[in-house]
């Protein structure tokens, strides 16, 4: 028996032409909200593709966090904001895989199937050629400053927005505080270290967030941009993946969370002017999303549980150091 759904092959056939056969298909690691597939092909003008599909058994995240809502930081999931996001982003000039075909009509599940890049992730770079992943950090470095330079007056979710929805909070720092009080509840009750700090973590947020002034203008933001969501073409340039989660938002969201995950590589996309007090409260906000996310997580029956783990055990420690 395969280890695919039958429904790949039958996809990628309609998006290349019947005279493409399919040669083989591997499910590529990471995805936990929808399936991403690497299809090799024969008889066609290019050698494999990417083939996304979400249906419901391709989402590892337990039923009661995916609950449809506007909240810019609710599950992102599905062909539609995947689709928003893709066209946002070629519209200002950022790189992502070109769409061959997309749709769902009859099927269980919905399908992109996009252009494949084979070279590996930023992430793999950075051990595997250097000099590469260097040149790649300064295109990345750019793409942010296209995206950072595309100010709205509202935020939230990019396909929200495009049908002129509201994003709930008031603001930016409002809704970061809300959700990081919800991560700090679900972490205190999964893990007795947070329980016991969970007053000295709730009053530095409260303090944190009084500190921030009001702001009226949003960048465009990946969300969850780290090396492994960042593939690099033959020519160098870095192509963004896992583009749900798109939104306009306050740009030192998204910058927390590239020093987190890009460590000593952060230094070539750090950008002037952001806001120190926004940086404090999005720091300890955002440690406490990767202990209680990947908790959440791991309450169904996502495969890499050791992965999830270790995230969490990890940004545990590090929301503990703050208090000191």
């Amino acid at each position: 028996m395969p280890d695919f759904p039958a429904d790949v092959p039958e996809v990628v056939r309609e998006a290349l032409g019947p005279g493409c056969r399919t040669l083989g298909v591997e499910r590529l690691r990471g995805g936990s909200k929808k399936g991403v597939y690497r299809v090799r092909v024969g008889g066609c003008r290019t050698a494999s593709v990417i083939v996304y599909r979400w249906a419901d058994e391709e989402n590892f995240w337990p039923e009661a966090a995916e609950q449809a809502s506007a909240d810019p930081f609710a599950p992102a999931t599905g062909l539609a904001p995947f689709l928003a996001a893709q066209r946002e982003l070629t519209r200002i000039g950022a790189r992502v895989p070109r769409v061959l075909s997309a749709g769902g009509g009859t099927r269980a599940a919905d399908f992109a199937v996009v252009e494949d890049f084979t070279g590996g992730t930023l992430e793999e770079l950075f051990e595997t050629d250097p000099a590469r992943a260097a040149s790649a950090l300064t295109d990345l470095a750019r793409t942010l400053d296209l995206m950072c330079g595309q100010e709205v007056s509202r935020y939230g979710r990019l396909d929200l927005l495009e049908q002129g929805g509201t994003a709930p909070g008031g603001s930016c720092e409002q809704v970061v505080l809300d959700r990081a009080l919800r991560d700090l509840a679900e972490a205190a009750d999964r893990d007795a270290r947070i329980k016991a700090a969970r007053g000295r973590l709730a009053q530095r947020l409260h303090e944190s967030r009084a500190l921030v002034n009001p702001r009226a203008a949003y960048g465009l933001i990946h969300g969850e941009l780290g090396p492994d969501h960042i593939l690099v073409s033959p020519e160098g340039d870095v192509v963004l993946i896992d583009i749900e989660g798109l939104m306009y938002f306050d740009v030192e969201w998204e910058h927390v969370f590239l020093r987190i995950r890009f460590g000593r590589h952060y230094d070539a996309l750090a950008r002037p002017g952001l806001d120190p007090r926004r940086i404090g409260l999005y720091t300890l906000a955002m440690r406490l999303s990767l202990v209680a996310g990947p908790l959440r997580l791991l309450d169904g029956d996502f495969p890499d549980r050791a992965s999830m783990q270790g995230i969490a055990e990890h940004n545990l420690r590090e929301t503990l150091a703050l208090l000191r």
